[in-house]
């Protein structure tokens, strides 16, 4: 195989952010999985549903990397990108973000159902529509960012069942409020870089970081309440209940840390406990509505 081509494969994946929307399908598989219980499981629509938010998440970011391609450029840890770096156009990557995008929409709606279809439809227009663009205007847009963000695991769960539910939202409300902590650490360790772009989060507006602590350690404290209420909702059982209890004091004791001192150290440990705490979490509520 030629370099030529190893570089537009690794340029493709790149566009695509494939590690990220790994997590969403993972995340939408969770979903499907906890909503299909009791239900004979439909291999083609569940393949369906992969594929076609696989498909849709690869089209948000390639327009993501269309619309920031002049901030990419700015910052060092997204400088190489293709197309900053000039190994790719921004109109083959919208080329790309178009095909992708709808092909995955046409993949939700007609082999899937029509209300994942329109959360994933949702899922386009509030992160390339509404988030993107946002992002360069106020802080507030990590929270708008959050939206698309946790829509996979409710899409997971009407992807199984046609309808939204109590289960179906509280998928969605963990999965928000996990993203703030997580998000927030990230922009912290990347603080300097998010300012020489000119974007105004939190972590470069609140140059002691106080406000950015503050606001980690808060949502990392209610996430722990609302993570064990799929016990309570009967979408899990008492082993979920400790194992979640555990695992989000955990992470708050991460986030209170940052609160504590605000340092790298303590960022990069809550940044690192987040992606622990998810994955943890969504294996524990699946094996402990499935054994």
């Amino acid at each position: 195989m030629s370099t030529e081509t190893i570089s537009l494969r690794e340029d493709i994946l790149e566009l695509a952010k494939v590690r990220i929307v790994g997590m969403s399908v993972t995340m939408a598989a969770m979903g499907y999985v906890l909503g299909i219980v009791g239900q004979p499981f439909d291999v083609v629509r569940f393949i369906a549903l992969i594929v076609g938010l696989f498909l849709l998440g690869a089209g948000c970011g390639a327009w993501n990397h269309v619309l920031e391609r002049d901030v990419d450029a700015r910052m060092r840890r997204t400088a190489e990108r293709p197309i900053p770096a000039g190994r790719m156009s921004w109109q083959s990557a919208a080329i790309f973000g178009t095909l992708t995008t709808v092909v995955g929409l046409t993949c939700l709606f007609g082999a899937v159902n029509w209300l994942t279809g329109v959360l994933g439809f949702l899922t386009f227009v509030s992160y390339v529509v509404v988030y993107t663009p946002l992002k360069r205007h106020t802080s507030l847009a990590t929270l708008v960012g959050a939206i698309p963000g946790a829509l996979p695991p409710l899409m997971g769960w009407t992807g199984a069942t046609g309808y939204l539910g109590l289960e179906g939202m509280l998928l969605f409300g963990i999965l928000f409020l996990w993203q703030i902590p997580h998000f927030l650490a990230l922009a912290w360790l990347y603080r300097e870089d998010y300012a020489r772009a000119g974007f105004p989060i939190l972590t470069v507006l609140d140059s002691a970081g106080t406000q950015t602590a503050r606001q980690a350690m808060v949502y990392a404290a209610v996430l722990v309440p609302l993570s064990v209420i799929p016990t309570i909702a009967g979408l899990a059982g008492s082993r979920y209940f400790v194992g979640a209890l555990i695992l989000g004091l955990a992470f708050f004791a991460c986030a209170l840390a940052l609160w504590r001192r605000r340092e790298t150290k303590q960022a990069r440990r809550l940044f690192f406990a987040s992606l622990v705490y998810l994955p943890a979490l969504g294996l524990l509520l699946c094996l402990d509505r499935w054994l």
